[in-house]
């Protein structure tokens, strides 16, 4: 019978090509769309990088080697099961955030030509649901992963991620669309509704 420990890494393993499998189409897409606004460079091309290694590097070198062994703890079947769902919820989260942008999805702070605030389907409620879905797909590696390091490293990379960049990409939506960023900022909520 295979262990929770394993079966956690089978189930991050495929819980990152789902992520990939999503994204893909939109990421091809996207690349073929002229930009007008372009801040990858540098400070974002960093946070990027970090994102990375907690959200896929880290845990990969877990999944593969068991390192490092230290941090390690016993798996738990309800933290196991709550994995598993939170899982779910950011592959449709994700799905959702992506059906909605569609063209104008960007995989950092740039904005295509001829740009649209969107503002329907799951962007309704939330001004950054992509963001929502991250932060669950970090939460379901530190469910899945019984260690430490590679489970919470996600939290640490994404975290960084997002707190360092939530404040340059709504400036720029600030500038970008002013009025109408104002208005949609006052009725939508940033990543949680009710909370934040």
């Amino acid at each position: 019978m295979i262990s929770l420990v394993s079966a956690g890494k089978v189930l991050w393993v495929l819980h990152v090509v789902g992520w990939y499998v999503l994204r893909r189409p939109f990421d091809r897409r996207a690349r073929k769309l002229n930009l007008t606004v372009d801040r990858r460079k540098g400070a974002d091309t960093a946070r990027l990088a970090v994102s990375l290694t907690g959200l896929g590097i880290i845990p990969a070198i877990y999944v593969m080697t068991g390192q490092p062994r230290f941090a390690s703890y016993p798996a738990s079947a309800i933290l196991f099961l709550f994995g598993i769902a939170s899982g779910i919820g950011s592959l449709i989260l994700f799905r959702l955030t992506h059906k909605a942008l569609g063209k104008m999805w960007s995989v950092s702070l740039q904005l295509k030509q001829d740009h649209k605030l969107i503002t329907t389907g799951i962007y309704k409620y939330l001004r950054h649901p992509m963001y929502t879905a991250f932060w669950l797909m970090a939460l379901t590696q530190a469910l899945l992963l019984p260690n430490y390091i590679a489970g919470l490293a996600g939290i640490v990379g994404f975290g960084y991620l997002f707190f360092s960049r939530i404040g340059p990409e709504e400036a720029m939506l600030q500038e970008a669309f002013g009025e109408e960023y104002s208005q949609y900022r006052a009725r939508t909520w940033r990543i949680l509704p009710y909370v934040y």
